[in-house]
C-alpha cells in the first residue's frame, strides 16, 4: 500500500476546499480517498471480477432466448393453444425456395436427394417435398418450396442447426437452378454476432480523447473505465442467460449503451479531476473534489437512466424485461467503475498525467472556458432566437414520428444479396407477398365447425388463400393458415387482421359455437403495436414523473425539472422522427419497412436517461455558481464555461460510438445507432448549447424559486460541495441551500 503524497502549495488563484476536509467529506470523497489509497487493491480487485468473470462466461458459453410471449393477447393464446393440444404448427419452419427457368420437374433428381439429406440434420422434424403437393409450385412450375418443420419454436432452435439445413440445401444449386431459404430463423441466423462496431466506435472515442486532452494516456483512463465495466456485465449476462431469458440482441445493445455511458461518466469525473488541478490543487485532493462534485452527478445520473430502462416492466412485455435489466445492470457497473476504478488509476498514472495538463494548460493562448463564456454571453443578449429557432427546426425533424408505424420486418427489409430477401422475393414472384406472411388461424372445435370457419375465412376480402385444415393429435383443435394478398409488413396486412377479429370471426364464433383465434408472428406484431401504444402513456408518465421529481430534490427548483423534461422529450420526438423518416419511408438506401416494435421504448428509456447525465452536469455547474453568487445571469455563463468543452466533448463520443452500429448487418441495431446518435447530437450540441441557455436566461432567477413550505417538505439531497454563499440581493427568490 503506498501512502498518500503531502498536498502541494495551492497555486495562484486557489480556493478553500473544504469538501476536501475530513469532517466534511461526503462519501464519494471518502470512498475516493479509499480507492486512492489503496489503488492496487482496487485495480486488482476489478481485474480479478473481469478475468474471472470472462473465464466463467466463456467455460458454459450464452444461452440467449428471444421471448415474443404476449401474456392477454390473441396472438399469444394461440400460440398457447397449438402447445396445449401439440399440433405441429407451433414449431417453427424454414422454406427452401426452388426456382428453374426450364420448370422444376427437370431438377428433381438433384432436388429429392437433398431434401433426404436435409431430413436427417438436427432439429429436423419433417420435411415436405414440393413435388406431389400442387400448392407448394406456381401455377408456370418454375418456382416451388419445400417445407422444413423444425423440432420447436425458433427461439428454441440452434443457430448452427439452421446454417446445417442452408448449407445443404444451397449444395445443389447451379445449372440453371437456384435454392434460397427463408423463415424467421435463416433470418436470425444469417444474422453477425456484432464485435466490429464496437471496435469502430471505441478507436473513434478514443482519438476524440486524444484530441480532447493531448496525451494518449489520459485518452486510456475513460476508455478503460468503460471496457472493465461493459466487459464484466457482459459476462455476466451470459452467465445469467442460463437461468433467466435473455434476448440474442441484449449483448450488442448493453456493449453499445455501456461503452458510452463508461466513457461519458469516466469523462466527467476527470475532467472535474483536471479543473481541480489546474485551480492548483494536489493529485490526491482533486481526486476526492471530482468525486465529491462530479461523482455525485454521475451518481445521479446513472440513477436516472436505471429509473427509466426499469420503467420498462411497467409495459408487462417479457421480451424486453430481460433486455431493460440487463442494459440497466451495465449503467450500474459503469457508474461503480467510475466511482472506484478511475480514482485507482489517476493514483497509478496522476503524475504523467497531470505534466500533460499543466503543460496543455501552459500553452493555451486564451483563459480555461472563455470561448464557451464567449458563447453564452451571445446566447444571452439573443435568448429569443436561440430558443425557437432550433425549437422549431427540432419539431420540423419530429413531425415524421407522427406517422410511425410498429411492426417487425419481415424479410422484405432484408439486404437486396441475402438469401432470406432472394426467398422472399421468389415467393413473391410465385405465389404472391401474403406468401411470406401466413395467419395462423387456430379454432377450438371439430371438423364440421372448423369447416364452416375456414370457409368463411376463405371468401373474406384481403385474403388470398386458405390452407386446408390440420388437426391436432386430441382431434379437439383445429389450424388453418391464411394466406393475405398484400406482404406481412404492409398496412393493408394489419388492417386485415383487425377486421377478420373484429368483424368476421365473432360472426362466424356464434353460428358455430366455437372459439377461433389469430395468430403466427403477423398477428403477434400487430398485437405487439397495440399493447406499446396502450401502456407507453403510463411508461412514460411514471420516467418523467420519478427523473423530474428527483431534480426537484436535488435543485431544489419546479421550473428546471419542467424545462429539463419538455427538452429531453423534444430530443427523443427528433430522433424517432429521423428513424421514422429513414427507416419507415426507406430513404438514405435502405430497405422500407415498419419501425421495429422494441426501439420507440427502449430509445425513449435509454435516451431520456442519457439527457439526464448533461443535464445534471451543466446546471449543477449553474446551480454551484448561483448558491454562492445568486447571479441568474452569471451562473448561466460560468456553468456552460465550465462544463460546455466537456459536454460536447462527450457527446461527441456517444456519437461516434452509437453511429458506429449503422453498420451492423441487423436492421434493429441499426435503428438504435441512428436513433440513440441523433438524439445525443441534439441534445449535447442544439439544447445544451442553445435551447438550454436561452430558457434559463428567460427564466432568471426565477429558475431556482421553490414555495417554501415545499422546501421544508423535502428531503435534502447535494449535488455540489457546501460552499459559503454570497448574501442574496433584496428581492432574489432563494431556496434553501442544497
Amino acid at each position: 500500500m503506498s501512502t498518500e503524497p503531502a498536498p502541494a502549495a495551492p497555486g495562484p488563484g486557489a480556493t478553500p476546499r473544504p469538501g476536501a476536509t475530513p469532517d466534511r467529506a461526503g462519501v464519494f470523497a471518502r470512498l475516493a480517498g479509499w480507492a486512492y489509497r489503496h489503488r492496487w487493491v482496487a485495480v486488482l480487485s476489478w481485474v480479478a471480477v473481469l478475468v474471472g468473470l470472462a473465464v466463467a462466461a466463456q467455460a458454459v458459453g450464452p444461452d440467449y432466448h428471444n421471448d415474443h410471449s404476449l401474456p392477454g393477447t390473441e396472438s399469444q393464446a394461440a400460440a398457447d393453444l397449438l402447445a396445449e393440444h401439440g399440433s405441429r404448427q407451433r414449431a417453427a419452419s424454414v422454406e427452401i425456395v426452388l426456382h428453374d427457368a426450364g420448370g422444376l420437374a427437370g431438377a428433381r433428381e438433384r432436388v429429392e436427394p437433398m431434401l433426404a439429406e436435409v431430413r436427417t440434420l438436427a432439429s429436423v422434424a419433417d420435411v415436405a417435398s414440393p413435388y406431389g403437393t400442387p400448392e407448394a409450385v406456381s401455377a408456370d412450375g418454375t418456382i416451388g418450396y419445400a417445407t422444413v418443420t423444425l423440432d420447436g419454436p425458433a427461439e428454441e432452435v440452434p443457430a448452427e442447426d439452421v446454417r446445417a439445413v442452408i448449407a445443404a440445401a444451397r449444395e445443389v444449386a447451379g445449372d440453371g437452378l437456384r435454392v434460397e431459404l427463408a423463415g424467421d430463423p435463416v433470418r436470425a441466423a444469417q444474422e453477425s454476432e456484432g464485435g466490429a462496431a464496437e471496435g469502430a466506435g471505441l478507436l473513434a472515442a478514443l482519438v476524440i480523447l486524444v484530441i480532447l486532452f493531448g496525451s494518449l494516456l489520459a485518452a486510456s483512463l475513460p476508455v478503460g473505465i468503460a471496457v472493465f465495466a461493459v466487459g464484466s456485465t457482459l459476462s455476466l449476462v451470459v452467465l445469467a442467460s442460463h437461468v433467466a431469458t435473455i434476448a440474442d440482441y441484449t449483448a450488442p445493445l448493453m456493449a453499445l449503451v455501456g461503452l458510452g455511458v463508461g466513457i461519458d461518466y469516466a469523462l466527467l469525473v476527470f475532467s472535474r479531476f483536471r479543473s481541480e488541478l489546474l485551480d492548483g490543487a494536489d493529485r490526491a485532493t482533486a481526486t476526492r473534489t471530482a468525486l465529491d462534485t462530479a461523482g455525485r452527478t454521475v451518481f445521479f445520473a446513472a440513477c436516472t437512466v436505471v429509473i427509466a430502462l426499469l420503467g420498462l416492466v411497467l409495459l408487462g412485455l417479457g421480451s424486453l424485461q430481460g433486455v431493460a435489466v440487463a442494459v440497466a445492470l451495465t449503467v450500474l457497473v459503469t457508474m461503480l467503475a467510475s466511482l472506484t476504478l478511475l480514482p485507482a488509476l489517476l493514483a497509478l498514472f496522476g503524475g504523467r498525467v497531470e505534466r500533460v495538463i499543466r503543460r496543455r494548460a501552459a500553452r493555451a493562448k486564451r483563459a480555461e472556458g472563455a470561448l464557451w463564456r464567449s458563447w453564452a454571453g451571445f446566447v444571452q443578449r439573443r435568448p429569443w432566437l436561440a430558443l425557437l429557432l432550433p425549437t422549431a427546426l427540432l419539431l420540423l425533424l419530429a413531425v415524421p414520428a407522427l406517422d410511425m408505424r410498429l411492426g417487425f420486418a419481415d424479410a422484405g427489409s432484408d439486404a437486396p444479396g441475402s438469401t432470406s430477401r432472394q426467398a422472399y422475393d421468389l415467393m413473391s414472384t410465385g405465389f404472391g407477398p401474403g406468401r411470406n406472411g401466413p395467419l395462423v388461424v387456430v379454432v377450438e372445435g371439430g371438423q364440421p365447425a372448423a369447416t364452416e370457419v375456414r370457409d368463411a375465412l376463405a371468401g373474406a376480402a384481403g385474403v388470398a388463400a386458405v390452407t386446408p385444415l390440420f388437426p391436432a393429435p386430441d382431434g379437439q383443435l383445429h389450424t388453418l393458415l391464411l394466406f393475405p394478398t398484400s406482404a406481412p409488413q404492409d398496412a393493408a396486412t394489419m388492417e386485415l387482421v383487425q377486421r377478420l377479429r373484429d368483424e368476421v370471426l365473432p360472426t362466424v364464433e356464434r353460428n358455430t359455437g366455437v372459439l377461433v383465434s389469430i395468430g403466427g408472428g403477423t398477428a403477434a406484431a400487430v398485437d405487439f403495436a397495440d399493447a406499446i401504444a396502450d401502456r407507453l402513456p403510463l411508461f412514460v408518465v411514471v420516467v418523467v414523473g420519478l427523473s423530474a421529481l428527483l431534480l426537484v430534490l436535488v435543485f431544489r427548483s419546479l421550473l428546471v425539472p419542467v424545462k429539463a423534461a419538455v427538452l429531453n422529450l423534444l430530443s427523443v420526438a427528433a430522433a424517432l422522427g429521423v428513424i421514422t423518416y429513414v427507416f419507415q419511408y426507406g430513404n438514405l438506401g435502405v430497405q422500407p419497412g415498419p419501425v421495429e416494435a422494441f426501439v420507440p421504448v427502449l430509445i425513449f428509456a435509454i435516451v431520456f436517461g442519457l439527457s439526464m447525465d448533461y443535464e445534471v452536469f451543466l446546471v449543477s455547474r449553474m446551480h454551484e455558481h448561483w448558491e454562492r453568487h445568486h447571479d441568474a445571469q452569471g451562473a448561466v455563463r460560468e456553468g456552460l464555461a465550465t462544463t460546455g468543452r466537456i459536454v460536447t466533448a462527450a457527446a461527441a463520443i456517444m456519437i461516434v460510438v452509437f453511429s458506429a452500429f449503422l453498420f451492423d448487418p441487423g436492421r434493429m441495431l441499426r435503428q438504435f445507432g441512428l436513433g440513440l446518435a441523433v438524439a445525443i447530437f441534439v441534445d449535447g450540441f442544439v439544447i445544451r448549447c442553445l435551447i438550454l441557455p436561452a430558457v434559463m436566461r428567460l427564466f432568471g432567477a426565477r429558475a431556482w424559486w421553490l414555495p417554501s413550505w415545499l422546501d421544508r417538505w423535502l428531503p435534502r439531497v447535494a449535488l455540489e460541495r457546501p460552499e459559503p454563499a454570497a448574501p442574496a440581493p433584496a428581492g432574489t427568490p432563494t431556496s434553501s441551500p442544497v
